[in-house]
This record gives C-alpha cells, structure tokens and sequence, in this order.
C-alpha cells in the first residue's frame, strides 16, 4: 500500500529532484539550468500559497513517485460553475514501484485535495502507459481541445 505525503515550501529541493526526474523520464532529455532555475522558482512562489500542491508517495518506506496539481481560476460555465480548475501534472511513478498502487494513490490525493480546493474542473494530459489509470479514477477523454 502507497503512503502520499504533501509537499511543503520546505521541501522544494526533495521537489525539485522529482522534476528533473521526470522530464528526463517524459521528454527524453535532461533538463538545462534555465528550465530548473523557472521551475524552482515557480515552485517558491505557487506552493507557499497553494497555488502548487505537490505530493510524493512511498512503498514500503521508499520514495516510489511524484505528482502535482496547479490551481487557478477560468471563468466560471456550466461545466465549472465555480470557475476553480486543478491541472494534474508531473504524475511519475519510478519504473520498480509501477503496478504497486503508487500512482492511484497519487492521483486520487491530488483529485482529494482538487476537491477541497473547491475545483469543479480537473484535468490532465496522459502517455498512453497513464491512460488506464486516468480512466479508472474517473477521468474522461476530451474530443475538441487543441493546442498552440
């Protein structure tokens, strides 16, 4: 069983290696100073004021993955009349601890935290390895969102 914990300013360093983990993991390439440099400080400045909850989850002592949510506000619609919206991201379980409840433990964390925040919309993007997981906490697929 997955024991997450959360992230506290305190804990950006521990946050930061996470990160970089990740986007090696995910984009195939180690990330610059620059980009650790941005990203240490939006961490310094979301997380003190929850606007970034970050999360790291344990398997049997062991540090075993990580995931965050990003915290901001739309106009409010039908399909989010609170206008609170939660971005799941950095979702990351280490490959010996995949399959062990880690990453449904992280996910369903930050979907519990989501909704404490009041989020009437989260959402994500996904690898197809994440997608069964995604599917079976709840989410659905969107058919008409695009990117520039």
């Amino acid at each position: 069983m997955a024991i997450v914990t959360t992230a506290i300013e305190h804990d950006i360093d521990t946050i930061m290696k996470w990160r970089a983990e990740v986007i090696n993991e995910v984009f195939g390439k180690k990330p610059d100073e620059d980009l650790l440099a941005a990203n240490r400080s939006y961490y310094m400045s979301h997380i003190p004021n929850a606007g970034h909850i970050a999360v790291t989850a344990y398997v049997d002592g062991k540090a075993a993955g990580c995931g965050g949510i990003c915290l901001y506000e739309e106009l409010p619609s039908p399909d989010n009349p609170s206008g609170r919206c939660a971005y799941l991201m950095n979702i990351y379980v280490k490959a010996p601890f995949r399959h062990l409840g880690a990453g449904k433990a992280i996910v369903s964390r930050l979907i519990e935290e989501a909704r404490h925040k009041g989020c009437d919309k989260i959402y994500l993007e996904t690898t197809s390895e994440g997608y069964p997981l995604y599917k079976l906490t709840g989410f659905t697929t969107m058919n008409d969102l695009m990117k520039l």
